[in-house]
């Protein structure tokens, strides 16, 4: 297990994950991340992917289209 890393930031915000870190955690290309700022730090936490075809609620339908939105603001 990876303890710590340094990364630095690039270009548009971006960072490299660790390879140790993407393998323990299974991520991928696509894998969906949510971004929380904790104190003085950032803290990633994956989130799960909706499967093509899968039904949502009414109030998980309205959250997803409020992220689309925000993703669509900050780019």
């Amino acid at each position: 297990m990876l303890k710590s890393s340094v990364v630095r930031v690039k270009h548009k915000g971006q960072v490299t994950i660790p390879s140790e870190i993407r393998k323990e955690l299974g991520l991928k290309e696509g894998t969906a991340l949510e971004v929380r700022r904790e104190g003085d730090g950032i803290l990633l936490l994956t989130k799960p992917t909706l499967e093509p075809g899968k039904v949502v609620g009414r109030d998980e339908y309205e959250r997803i289209i409020r992220e689309l939105d925000e993703s669509r603001r900050r780019w």
